[in-house]
């Protein structure tokens, strides 16, 4: 999301950090490409308008405009004002003291409604909570079948329709279950419509009124831009959305949506769909998309998906392996392994602060690729090949080659970025400053 945004408000602002002296005027030719930015962004007008406001009467006080880097604090403005826009903090879930936590999930059909459903099992799941879905979707049969394969998938437990017409009485056998096993969290997946009517909402409210969730939560496809906002704006208003999850965010490139949404409705965005995998979903937090936005990072959020990924012993162990120069290839295979779990390449970059540029340098798609040849590479060589690389000769480089299905050339490459990761990765085991091109990524 926001590539665009991103190298648009990078480049502006770099140029107000460079000035010494601000003044007035200086300041609102650059909001006012900011506002053009924002505007091609397809953010809504009257959050442009409200946004930029509030930006330039800060900007231009006193404390900005006499201060040592005028530049610096516009940026700090700018960065605590996109926050401020979208939430101030992330807020996922409150599980309550008195299991369990209700939470309704609402949306039209083909939002990724039922999916959305299981990917928040998941995710509360692998946080060690007891989930419970309920297939309430009565409209869809599809839907009931859908629910029921990610509950399979996960090992989650799930109320299915058993005959009923009427789905307040699956909600009220899926709480009594819920009560009864002590369950965390009872996730309720609900009808959805191709659009907003009468019946349909009229279903929720009467769900709503029975079962008094703790939670409603609106999927809303990110793709549709501001259609996505008036479609929350019009669940919000008869229901009173908690929050909003938004789907399909990994091809929304503009993110329009996301920085209107909680301006036009009042109600937070507190996920993001980032895929169709049931892994693919994140707590959306503000100040953390207002740093990637600028250009600044998300070390945090980075942090927090090596953590998922990477359990603290094989973490210990292969810091061990690094600082003791015990590195092998089939240490390398897990690495890049563990990489593409984290989302790939683009992701990555995405959250290293600074590497804006970097990831503009490179090709995601063609190392995405290179990757998986690399892996077929490794995977060609027998154990002793992987441990020490240093016997790779000629004969065996051409056996490995036609094994993996690529070329002798790959395979060199691939030695080559092989003892390049090894140095990169020993200097950060041993608290130097890492150089990644050292990786051979870069052309």
């Amino acid at each position: 999301m926001f590539d665009s945004l991103t190298q648009k408000l990078e480049g502006l602002l770099k140029n107000l950090r460079g000035r010494g002296v601000l003044t007035e005027r200086n300041i609102d030719e650059a909001l006012k490409e900011v506002r053009l930015a924002l505007l091609s962004a397809d953010v809504h007008f009257s959050v442009v308008k409200s946004f930029i406001e509030r930006v330039r009467v800060k900007a231009i006080g006193a404390e900005v405009m006499k201060s040592l880097s005028p530049g610096l604090q516009v940026v700090k403005i700018v960065h605590a004002e996109l926050t401020d826009l979208m939430g101030k903090k992330g807020a996922g879930i409150s599980l309550t003291p008195q299991p369990p936590t209700v939470v309704m999930i609402v949306g039209l059909q083909g939002s990724g409604k039922t999916t959305t459903a299981g990917k928040l099992a998941r995710l509360y799941r692998s946080k060690e909570k007891k989930v419970l879905l309920v297939a309430a979707d009565l409209q869809r049969p599809a839907a009931v079948t859908q629910l029921q394969t990610h509950a399979d998938a996960l090992r989650v437990p799930i109320i299915l329709p058993e005959g009923e017409t009427d789905p307040i009485s699956v909600v009220r056998r899926g709480l009594a279950r819920g009560r009864a096993e002590d369950v965390d969290l009872v996730i309720i997946d609900t009808a959805g419509r191709l659009q907003i009517d009468e019946r349909l909402m009229a279903e929720l409210v009467q769900i709503k009124a029975d079962v008094a969730p703790h939670e409603i939560l609106l999927v809303a496809d990110a793709m549709t831009g501001q259609i996505a906002v008036d479609v929350a704006r019009a669940f919000h208003e008869r229901l009173g959305l908690t929050g909003i999850i938004l789907t399909k965010t990994e091809g929304d490139a503009r993110g329009g949506a996301l920085l209107s949404i909680r301006e036009m409705t009042g109600a937070p965005v507190k996920f993001l769909g980032t895929g169709e995998k049931l892994d693919a979903l994140e707590v959306f937090h503000p100040d953390r998309m207002a740093s990637r936005i600028l250009g600044m990072g998300d070390a945090l959020s980075l942090i927090a998906l090596a953590e998922e990924a990477i359990t603290r012993e094989e973490a210990t162990r292969l810091h061990e392996k690094l600082r003791s120069d015990r590195f092998t290839l089939d240490d390398f295979r897990t690495q890049m392994k563990q990489v593409r779990g984290l989302g790939g390449i683009e992701k990555i970059l995405d959250m290293i602060p600074g590497f804006g540029q970097v990831k503009r340098q490179i090709d995601p798609t063609q190392v995405e690729q290179e990757m998986k040849h690399m892996e077929a590479i490794v995977s060609s060589m027998t154990p002793r090949e992987r441990d020490t690389p240093e016997i790779i000769n000629g004969s065996r480089r051409l056996r490995i080659a036609k094994g993996s299905g690529t070329s002798v050339q790959e395979v060199n490459r691939l030695l080559k970025q092989f003892q390049g990761a090894k140095k990169m990765m020993k200097r950060m085991a041993t608290g130097k400053r890492a150089d990644f091109r050292e990786l051979g990524m870069m052309r």
